[in-house]
């Protein structure tokens, strides 16, 4: 897998996905552009801030609310390239990877604009602008296989491929 290096945009607990990305936002006309609603509601000024590999460092239950796989693709639309949290609500998490997006189940100190390199081979999480680290759980082989190809349906659309 690979090593990411990215912006720090700080949340904290229970981020449902309805302040990740609004419900009416959720229509067909939409799928393409969801990341320009990102935090529309609860942080209005980021989505133009917001850069390409910028990593959101938060509390517990990031993810929580509804099952939409909407909200890790609006993430990814964006910009954001992972998301490291103390947990994560489940169907969230597993609906970020599906997607390609990087879910890190981990406890970071970091404050906003800080910089963090996320090693995800390792488990290890440097934060360069305090000089700390930490470590996580490596995901098992086939979750890297899953991220390495940008995610469930990427990997599916390449086997398919393979077999024609």
């Amino acid at each position: 897998m690979k090593k990411l290096r990215g912006k720090v945009w700080k949340f904290g607990d229970h981020v449902d996905t309805d302040q990740i990305i609004p419900a009416e936002r959720l229509t067909s006309d939409n799928n393409d552009k969801l990341g320009t609603f990102l935090f529309e509601k609860v942080r209005p000024d980021m989505v133009d801030r917001v850069g390409n590999g910028d990593i959101i460092v938060a509390g517990r239950n990031f993810g929580c609310g509804s099952s939409r796989e909407h909200a890790p693709r609006a993430l990814l639309q964006a910009g954001i390239v992972a998301v490291v949290a103390e947990s994560f609500a489940r169907i969230f998490y597993r609906n970020a990877i599906n997607v390609g997006l990087l879910p890190v189940e981990c406890k970071v100190q970091a404050d906003e604009g800080d910089v963090l390199s996320i090693d995800v081979d390792k488990g290890r999480i440097v934060n360069e602008t305090k000089g700390t680290e930490n470590e996580f759980q490596p995901f098992p082989p086939f979750v890297q296989e899953l991220m390495d190809k940008g995610g469930l349906m990427a990997k599916i659309k390449e086997e398919k491929r393979c077999t024609k």
